[in-house]
Order: C-alpha cells, then structure tokens, then sequence
C-alpha cells in the first residue's frame, strides 16, 4: 500500500500536475478564441486538439522555445534534478548556461537530461515541434480529467444515492492514477525530445573538466602556501626554544606572523574562488605571486634558519606571467621541503630564465642514510605537484637525491605554452 500512496507524497507529482494543466489551458484558449467552433459534438473535440498544431508548429521555429521548454521542464518535471543556482546568461538563452545564443557553454548540471539550450538545427526544431505535440496533448487530458473527474465523485453522493456513493473514491483515484502515471511519461518524453546534443554534451564535459583542473590547482597552491607558513612557524618555533635568546625569538615570532600573514591571504583568496565555482579572473591573476618575488621566499628560509645561497639571472621579469607564477610555487615547495626533512641546512637557489627556458634548481645536503632509502623520484604530493605544474607547462622536473644532496631540478619552456 506504501507503494501505491508514495507517488503522492512527493512534490514532483504536483509540479508535474501544473505543468500538464498549463498546457491543457493553451489548448482551451485556442478553442474559446477560435470562431466557429462553438458547436457541440465530434467537431467541437476535434478543434479542442486540432486548433493548437498550427500555432505549435510555428513557435517550433523559434530557437528560444526550446530553451524555455526546457527550463520548464527541468523546473516542474524534475524538480530538485536541476541546478538551483542556474542562471539565464544573454539573449536567448536558460538556466544554466552563460553567454549568447551562439555561445552555448553549461554552469549548471544537466543531471535531469534536459537540455536548457537554444535549438540550432532542423533537427531541434523537430523534436521541440513534438515535445510541445505531446505536451498539449497530454495536458489536455489531464485537464478534462481534473475538471470532470472530481465533479463526478459529487454527482455520484449527490445524484442517484444508494449503493452508487459506495463508488465516489474511484474517479479521484483514477485522477491521482492519471496525473502521476502522466506526469512519468511527460518528464520521460522531455528526456527523449529535449535531451542535449553531442556538442552540447562536449560543452558541459569540457566545462566541467577545466573546473575540476581549476579546482586542482588551487588545492596545490592552498597545500604550498599553508605547508611552507606551517614549516616555517614550527622551525621558527623550535629554533627559538633552543636558541633562549629573547631577541632571536622576537625575530622568529616576526618571521611567524609574516609568514602566516600572507597564508591567510593566499588561503580566503582561494576560498573565494571555490565558492565562486569559476575560472579565476585576471584581477585573480595579478594577485599571485611571481618570480620578482622569489626574495621574500629566501628571506622567509633564512629567518627560519637555513643558510640559503640564491642566485637569480636573466630577464625574470619578462617571464609570462603563468610560468612566472607558478615557478614562485615550484621554489616555494622545494624551500619547504628542505626546511620540512634536512632542518636549518645550507639550500643552494638556483634561478635562471636564458635561451627561452626557465630553469630552476634547488638542493640541500641529503644524508647518506636518507639517501639510500630515498626513491629517484620522491612520492610526497608536494614533489608530485611540482612536477604536475612542469607537465602542464609543457616542461620537465626531476626530483630526488643527486650526490649526496637533494635537487629539485625544473625546466620550463619561455616560448611556448601549452
């Protein structure tokens, strides 16, 4: 029984319910404004149904059509299936997507299978000239179900009496039936005649693919910033205890609240871009820290201990801004990683930008004992995302222990990106 009263208690069955009703009341103002169709009978049903193709057919033709069925469709037939946070973008276009017309590019799922974009092709047009068929169509029933049915569960307490009131339940039952059973099939005919196209499909897969990398890429630079502010606190944190002087420690608490300082910066301006769900904008861009930088990182080392020989050459403010970018990441990294394993140990910074390659090349003493157990590659995600960023770069990285020492070696393309 559970089974049978289900259907009912879910909110879909109504907004489906008004969805049909609407089309049943297109068709009933086609009728009342048509001439001639006044007639009782055979011919009076078929204008009922008849009228409405015509002005169907010709609303087919217009691509914003299909857009806004499928707006409907996705609003009332599948509820709570489509994005809530979609948005119309310009001219011609629904919920969950952005731009022009012509544009097409998704910001919301399409878990409903219902597409929300306009109709491009001939073949759109046909399959939105037969949605709106089965729409009116189906909606017309319902309509004469929802206005007769109920009517006739009165008559039947009010007219004939006697064993006949016994029957009353069974046209609101064959309502609900109605509705819901025709409800099902609607959202399921939306599915086959507004379901997105190939390119339309490609266009949300390749959309949803550059937010995930977005996405990626941010946690890289969330885990590189809030690692280096968190190596140096702890470093700086012990150095003072061991040194006991109260102006060491004084210039480590200094080094600490920088250092944390510009990882809380880095950590809400990351936060906002995920909650903004969206590629980052160039205002974003020039926020991020580059190459001309790189000093206050080795400054940031030498505070906490680390005798850092660094060496900058070449034009590195030409660098593009990407590489330059993401090359600070890559450094910073590799700083935290040697304060992180080898201590207050002497870091050799190598950074050069010559012959249309950007070169970086950082390496602390690695003890023997470490160096034996140490694979050529390094498995930490730090290292891992140092060489993701040289992949994407269109570069290389190799990272691992070289002679006693640990080198993190990085080359980078100036020519060309990918």
């Amino acid at each position: 029984m559970n089974a049978l009263f289900r259907p009912l208690a879910r909110a879909e069955t109504y907004t489906r319910w008004l969805h049909l009703l609407v089309s049943g009341v297109f068709a009933s103002i086609c009728l009342f404004v048509f001439p001639g169709t006044s007639a009782a009978g055979p011919l009076s049903w078929a204008g009922f149904l008849v009228l409405p193709v015509p002005i169907l057919l010709a609303l087919s033709l217009v691509p914003a059509v299909r857009s806004a069925e499928g707006v409907q469709a996705r609003l009332l037939l599948t509820p709570g299936r489509s994005s809530a946070t979609s948005r119309a973008g310009g001219s011609g276009s629904g919920p969950g997507w952005r731009g022009s017309a012509g544009e097409r590019r998704a910001t919301g799922p399409a878990d409903s299978g219902i597409s929300v974009a306009p109709a491009r092709g001939w073949a759109e047009r046909g399959h939105t000239a037969l949605w709106l068929l089965v729409r009116v169509l189906a909606g017309t029933a319902v309509l004469v179900a929802t206005v007769w049915l109920p009517g006739l569960s009165v008559w039947l307490v009010t007219g004939p009496g006697g064993w006949w009131a016994l029957l009353t339940p069974l046209p609101v039952a064959a309502l609900a039936a109605l509705v819901v059973g025709v409800g099902a099939a609607a959202a399921q005919a939306a599915r086959w005649l507004l379901a997105p196209s190939s390119e339309e499909r490609l266009a949300a897969l390749e959309e949803r693919t550059e937010r995930l990398l977005e996405h990626n890429r941010l946690a890289r630079e969330l885990h590189d910033s809030i690692g280096h502010a968190l190596t140096v606190a702890v470093v700086q944190a012990g150095a003072a205890r061991a040194a006991g002087s109260a102006q060491f420690t004084e210039r480590a608490l200094a080094a600490i609240e920088d250092t944390g300082r510009r990882a809380l910066e880095d950590l809400e301006r990351v936060l906002r871009l995920l909650r903004q769900d969206g590629p980052a904008d160039a205002a974003d861009a020039t926020r991020r820290p580059a190459l001309t930088e790189v000093e206050r990182l080795v400054e940031s080392a030498r505070a906490a201990g680390a005798p850092v020989d660094a060496e900058v050459t070449g034009a590195v403010d030409r660098v593009p801004g990407p590489l330059s970018r993401e090359g600070y990441r890559i450094v910073q990294e590799a700083l935290t990683n040697a304060l992180r394993h080898a201590g207050p140990a002497p870091v050799v910074l190598r950074v050069a930008a010559r012959d249309a390659v950007l070169e970086l090349d950082i390496s602390n003493p690695l003890p023997a004992a470490d160096a034996a157990r140490t694979g050529g590659t390094g498995g930490g995600s730090g290292l891992r995302g140092i060489r993701e960023r040289a992949a994407l770069l269109g570069g290389e990285a190799h990272t691992g222990p070289a002679d006693g020492r640990w080198r993190v070696r990085v080359r980078l393309p100036l020519d060309r990106l990918p």
